[in-house]
């Protein structure tokens, strides 16, 4: 196959004394993501969008919650892990679009670094990244200020 595509979405609830961190910029606030790891939800979507793609398994399978390795763990390393996955299969990013909802703090100041990250992560020209951010108008846990989501969507192709 020439041309692979893989979706995913991950959502983790926003805690105190967390540090917020999204594609890979930390982004001031009162709140951060609870998880094993930094709990990067851009960076959680976009690995796993990849490991689908190439069907993989998600990425429990290959980051487990459960492991002291993965503990703290940034999340750029599990990208770029991911991207090695996906070179040695024969496969690099064609473009990747990525939706963030959180109710507050705006991303619109950070979109650009945001972009810059994973273009980096992804070796790919920052014209191949899209990211956007909304907010859940006040609906679920999302809009209630009680969690973040992020879903990636990829397009991969043979090198």
């Amino acid at each position: 196959m020439d041309y692979r595509i893989g979706f995913s979405k991950d959502i983790h609830r926003l805690v105190e004394n967390r540090k917020l961190i999204i594609g890979g910029v930390v982004v001031p606030f009162e709140k951060g993501e609870l998880a094993h790891s930094d709990g990067d939800v851009l960076y959680h979507a976009l690995a796993e969008s990849i490991l689908g793609a190439l069907a993989l398994g998600d990425l429990g399978k290959h980051f487990p919650d459960t492991s002291n390795e993965t503990l703290n763990m940034d999340s750029s390393v599990i990208v770029s892990k991911v991207v090695k996955m996906m070179e040695d299969k024969g496969y690099q990013v064609n473009n990747v679009d990525i939706f963030v909802s959180l109710e507050k703090p705006k991303l619109k100041d950070h979109i650009i670094a945001m972009r810059e990250n994973v273009a980096k992560l992804l070796k790919v020209d920052i014209g191949q990244v899209s990211i956007k951010a909304g907010t859940n108008e006040g609906f679920g846990g999302v809009g209630q200020g009680e969690a973040i989501e992020a879903s990636s969507i990829v397009l991969l192709r043979r090198k």
